[in-house]
């Protein structure tokens, strides 16, 4: 027990060691769900990603921002989707790796985690791909007198035209951050708090440029239905913009994502705080 229990006042958040707690059971649970259910929560965080993606398009087609203030303000815009899946409670893919926890202590199988993430990473994709359909046809692209076209198509193209092991340690890098988002967030206890932890680390990893598997269900697709549209950006090699691309990046992307969820930050903490042979190890802070 904790200082602050034994005098008897709440703490404003939950220690380490009992967010490591938390994290197994919140990963049993989620491998516990039926398909069903965990496809139609995949498919809707995959359409609030997508919705803070079309929220930070929307931010950076203002080309008279400078480059730190567009990307910290599209960085700010897209947090809505992660505060959405947070709060109204999704199933996200990247997330998700934090279910590491929960299977290093046996909690459940590795077929269970390995069909939990399955599912998770097919429904992302449906719900991205559903928002992508409904932008077209609803001519988001035209908004700014077609600047958010020109830009979806930009961002899209620029995703698509690095190096595979570039995107994969830009994956890297942006897990480690959404996952460190993804587990204060299990500490927080109120709707503020939620908001608070979870967006510092999302403006962080956009305006970094880092690359989040997810969001690019989102912005690769729109980038490649907003250029056969017609919107090709002068200056801007679109060549590589085609489902070819779109899988080049997405396998980076995803693989980066796990390793950087799993190995950085789940592992670190379930090392670090995870029960042995039956008693908790004590938050060291």
């Amino acid at each position: 027990m904790s200082d602050d229990q034994i005098a008897g006042i709440r703490p404003d958040a939950l220690a380490p060691a009992q967010i490591e707690t938390k994290a197994e059971a919140v990963g049993e649970v989620k491998a516990g769900m039926g398909t069903r259910q965990t496809f139609v929560l995949a498919c809707l965080a995959g359409l609030f990603i997508g919705m803070g993606g079309m929220f930070m398009l929307l931010v950076k087609s203002d080309s008279t921002l400078p480059f730190a203030t567009s990307q910290l303000l599209g960085g700010l815009a897209f947090s809505l989707g992660l505060f959405a899946v947070v709060m109204a409670g999704a199933e996200l893919f990247t997330g998700n790796s934090l279910m590491i926890c929960g299977r290093l202590s046996g909690r459940y199988s590795r077929r269970r985690l390995a069909h939990s993430w399955a599912v998770v990473y097919l429904g992302n994709l449906v719900g991205s791909l559903a928002l992508v359909l409904l932008l077209t046809l609803a001519n988001f692209r035209g908004m700014n007198a077609g600047a958010v076209g020109v830009t979806a198509v930009t961002v899209a193209a620029a995703k698509i035209n690095q190096g595979w092991w570039v995107i994969f340690f830009r994956g890297v890098m942006c897990n480690v951050l959404v996952c460190l988002a993804v587990w204060m967030s299990f500490g927080a206890r109120t709707a503020v708090d939620k908001l608070c932890v979870v967006t510092l680390p999302v403006i962080a990893f956009v305006a970094c440029g880092f690359e989040h598997c997810v969001a690019n269900m989102f912005f690769l697709p729109m980038g490649l239905a907003t250029m056969l549209s017609g919107v090709v950006p002068q200056g801007v090699d679109v060549s590589a913009l085609n489902l070819g691309g779109i899988i080049w990046n997405l396998s980076a992307s995803t693989l980066g994502n796990l390793a950087g969820g799993v190995c950085i930050i789940g592992l670190s903490y379930w090392l670090a705080y995870a029960s042995r042979d039956g008693e908790v190890v004590r938050d060291r802070a």
